[in-house]
């Protein structure tokens, strides 16, 4: 009953910015968790940062200093600012949508983050 809608995602060259958007629409909880993981290419699918409805955010260590999550709960959206991105952070890009209603959450269908060295 949610749908995620992602946009953002390209190909940048090393030391640049993207902003990701995830738009979420359906029936929405008051109180959920947002957030965006990534799966680089031969890899698993990892954690790169979330944010609650009151804003409390989570990064994952290879994030922390270069991306910025935010949301703004009247659209349902939220978004990943990436900066100085290095040739590791190329991946596809999914967002997340959390609630106690639906315990394994929605996903994205992911938007592909292209970084070249």
């Amino acid at each position: 009953q949610v749908q995620l809608v992602e946009s953002g995602g390209g190909l940048v060259q090393a030391g640049g910015s993207l902003r990701l958007s995830c738009a979420a629409s359906g029936t929405i909880s008051g109180i959920n968790t947002m957030g965006w993981y990534r799966q680089p290419p031969g890899k698993q699918r990892e954690l790169v940062a979330t944010i609650s409805t009151g804003g409390t955010t989570n990064y994952a260590d290879s994030v922390k200093g270069r991306f910025t999550i935010s949301r703004d709960n009247a659209k349902n959206t939220v978004y990943l600012q990436m900066s100085s991105l290095k040739p590791e952070d190329t991946a596809v890009y999914y967002c997340n949508y959390w609630t106690i209603w639906k315990r394994d959450g929605y996903w994205g269908q992911g938007t592909q983050v292209t970084v070249s060295s």
